[in-house]
């Protein structure tokens, strides 16, 4: 049996699983607030063909928001980049500018590396 939903910011629509409850993956996630979690900025290019990327780890929020964060960060910043296995990554070195858009909305920043 197949239990089928609306398509949410998460990316599932369907599980074949008869058992899955949908509605625990959303449970706690409206007592979350940007102060909850630390976040991770640093610069790497391991894999990248020598190219910087500015890569932002530690979110521990909902999915939903970490894909706006990264949205509003390749705006700010004037980039691209994208969200992938819970990090955002930056083209190019904007770790300063990250590291102040994200304390102005409230996260708690740590810088990693040099």
């Amino acid at each position: 049996m197949v239990k089928k939903r609306k398509r949410n910011d998460d990316g599932m629509v369907f599980s074949t699983n008869a058992s899955y409850n949908f509605e625990d993956d959303y449970i706690g996630n409206d007592n979350w607030s940007p102060s909850d979690c630390t976040l991770y900025v640093s610069l790497d290019r391991k894999q990248r063909a020598g190219k910087l990327v500015t890569l932002v780890d530690g979110h521990n929020g909902p999915s939903s928001d970490l894909l706006f964060l990264g949205k509003d960060l390749k705006r700010m910043c004037g980039v691209g980049g994208t969200v992938k296995e819970g990090c955002i990554l930056l083209q190019g070195d904007h770790r300063d500018k990250v590291v102040s858009h994200l304390e102005k909305v409230g996260y708690k920043v740590k810088r990693k590396g040099g």
